[in-house]
């Protein structure tokens, strides 16, 4: 009985830390897709990125994440 009362209970803690370390992400990726919308011609350009490729990654959805994230 101990033993699966302590698999339940690490069962459910690895849920909630792989929702937090989802939530956690998420905010991170906002915060990453706002800086790169506000940084300037010359900023975006000693970083290799195009204004229109800037522009559209900043305004996807928080949940439109790459597909290596989902697996």
């Amino acid at each position: 009985m101990t033993q699966i009362t302590l698999r339940s209970a690490h069962l459910a803690s690895s849920r909630s830390t792989s929702r937090a370390a989802a939530a956690l992400s998420a905010v991170q990726l906002w915060r990453s897709r706002r800086a790169l919308a506000r940084l300037d011609a010359r900023m975006l350009e000693d970083i290799g990125v195009s204004a229109e490729a800037a522009a559209t990654e900043a305004s996807r959805a928080p949940w439109d994440v790459p597909a290596y994230w989902l697996k």
